[in-house]
């Protein structure tokens, strides 16, 4: 009777057996990273409300950049959280994140509507400061922890993931239209509440996970990727739509609610391979003799368990101090402590071009409002601008991820040289928006879009490959502080100043003089061509530093970079097949003895 148990069992055991499966398993971890990754490029919607803050509470130009500033200072340094995250567990970090989400966006929220006094300067770029840095404590809950659990397919992992924060300025649009008609002001209410739940909801779901590689793995990201096209596609259809025919507010919750089930498509993807993957356990479990040729070819000379020689012992040397081996790092591919990775001559080449890179592109972005309003373009068309960069950020980042891995996989094509390219074309971006020719603005949007997203998936993988997955949490939110330094030097130090020079000129010209606490506003390609002139030498002298980086990697990625990870995989398998064959031979011995 007992044996038949197993085989007659109830449906409904079955079917719960099942969903707590497919909930523990590593696919919906990845779902529910999608998720939170969607709701996680909050920054990346400060135009929309960047004129609100300016008008309401009367800054000039050079303050909106400041607070646009310590907005990126928030984003973008977020070693606190890749070192909270060294030491506890992923659940915590989400925590702190969607904690700092609401309070920061909250507050602001608070000060726009005037429900408090009107906050100091510095107290407003605290504030954002707080709310933008819960994305750093989201990418490295989520997204860290998806690159560690999927070493193997890395590219395509950061890639999926960045692209879902690329196209969540987009996604957000769609939604606050949708609950709060046009009304901007709202939008930081959604931007506070929104995120925080979502990182609540999923907080024991995101977690490391002792994932065995599997021959399918790549389809299944595949297979998310589509999806996830299928949603940039439609979301651009929208805004194309949305630029000709003014929507109501019941049109617009008819969009949001196709984008949320676009959204929600790929849970669909992992319940068809965690239900592939059920029955292939099921398959296993009832044949035996597939467990007794994986044992028949190890040799039992020795009563110790196998695991001893399929796992390499740890390092038993004596430890030495952090210090004293700062400047001896290991090879290139193994795993560097932190300070060997930040003093190396490699993540200074490398950091440098993602100051000029990222730096530029971000400035571009956060000056969209003002850029439309300044060449006069109406207010529909800034929502296009600020949309259009979510979906060519968001497919930056994923061709990045996707072609800069088949390439290397394939052809052996180095990374840094893609980082290359891509810091060459964000040139042509910046000369458009240094020109403005006829619609110029709009190509612009999706170039800076573009490239501003694929820097991100090439970066951070190139720091995983070059320095390894043990301290990665730490060392994946350092090469994210390159980003606040390029844009307060290019956008608080260079485009403030000069737009708030031409402006004051302008206002002299007609006689005029700026009153106290009164926004600041320039006119004419005037405001911003000389910034992008310079932006644009700085990005191709990034460009130009970072093929140094190529030539000093070239034999590195011209090697089998992936064999340590594809050999670990295959240990782990071993250790479990053997593992499931000691227990079947125990199920076996106990069955005969009775």
């Amino acid at each position: 009777m007992e044996a038949a148990r197993p085989n007659g069992g109830g449906g409904f055991a079955s079917k719960k057996s099942f969903i707590i499966q497919l909930l523990a398993g590593p696919w919906f971890m990845v779902f529910a990273s999608l998720l939170i990754m969607s709701t996680a490029g909050t920054p990346y919607a400060f135009g929309l409300y960047s004129n609100v803050l300016k008008s309401v509470l009367g800054y000039d130009q050079s303050t909106l950049n400041l607070i646009s500033f310590f907005k990126d200072v928030g984003t973008n340094v977020g070693v606190l959280s890749g070192l909270i995250a060294e030491v506890t567990p992923t659940w915590f970090v989400l925590s702190i994140g969607a904690v700092l989400n609401f309070l920061g966006y909250f507050m602001i929220w608070l000060s726009v509507t005037q429900k408090i006094a009107k906050p100091q300067v510095w107290v407003m770029c605290l504030y954002i400061c707080l709310g933008a840095n819960s994305t750093a404590f989201a990418n490295t809950g989520a997204l860290v922890t998806s690159v560690k659990n999927f070493p193997e397919s890395r590219g395509i992992v950061l890639g999926l993931l960045k692209g879902y924060v690329g196209l969540s300025g987009a996604i957000l649009t769609q939604l606050y239209h949708a609950i709060y008609g046009n009304d901007s002001k709202s939008l930081i209410l959604l931007i506070a509440w929104l995120p925080a739940a979502i990182s609540f909801f999923f907080l024991r779901t995101i977690r490391i996970m002792k994932v065995n590689r599997q021959k399918k793995e790549l389809k299944v990201f595949y297979n998310f990727l589509y999806i996830s096209l299928g949603l940039a596609g439609f979301l651009m259809v929208m805004i194309i739509v949305q630029q000709k025919v003014t929507f109501t507010q019941s049109e617009y919750s008819g969009s949001a609610a196709a984008a949320l089930i676009l959204l929600f498509l790929p849970l669909a993807v992992v319940i068809m391979e965690e239900n592939y993957i059920s029955k292939s356990k099921n398959l296993a479990m009832n044949d035996s003799s597939q467990l007794k040729i994986v044992t028949d070819d190890k040799p039992k000379t020795e009563n110790t368990p196998a695991t001893t020689n399929l796992v390499p012992e740890p390092n038993t040397q004596q430890q030495v101090s952090c210090w004293k081996n700062v400047f001896s790092p290991p090879d290139r591919g193994e795993d560097y402590t932190i300070l060997q990775a930040l003093f190396s001559i490699d993540m200074l080449i490398l950091f440098f071009s993602a100051i000029c890179g990222v730096g530029g592109t971000l400035t571009a972005i956060d000056n969209l409002g003002q850029m439309g309003t300044s060449l006069g373009y109406p207010t529909r068309s800034i929502s296009t601008f600020v949309s259009l960069v979510s979906i060519w950020n968001y497919l930056g980042r994923v061709v990045a991820g996707l072609v800069s891995e088949i390439l290397l996989k394939k052809y052996k094509f180095p990374r840094p040289l893609m980082l290359s390219l891509v810091l060459l074309l964000a040139c042509v971006g910046h000369l458009l928006i240094a020109f403005n020719p006829p619609g110029g603005l709009y190509v612009a949007s999706i170039i800076i879009g573009f490239t501003f997203g694929a820097q991100w998936p090439l970066i951070f993988a190139i720091i995983s490959e070059i320095f390894g997955l043990k301290y990665y949490s730490t060392l994946y939110n350092f090469g994210s502080v390159a980003s606040p330094i390029g844009l307060y030097v290019l956008n608080v130090k260079v485009t403030g100043n000069l737009y708030d020079k031409e402006a004051k000129k302008q206002l002299a010209a007609l006689g005029l003089e700026r009153k106290a606490g009164e926004a600041l506003n320039c006119s004419g390609v005037e405001c911003f061509k000389m910034s992008f002139i310079i932006i644009t030498a700085v990005t191709l002298f990034g460009s130009l530093v970072s093929l140094i980086l190529v030539l000093r990697t070239k034999k590195f990625y011209k090697s089998d970079i992936y064999k340590k990870f594809r050999e670990e995989a295959e240990a782990a398998e071993k250790e479990m097949a053997l593992a499931g064959n000691s227990i079947g031979s125990l199920e076996r011995n106990n069955g005969q003895s009775r």
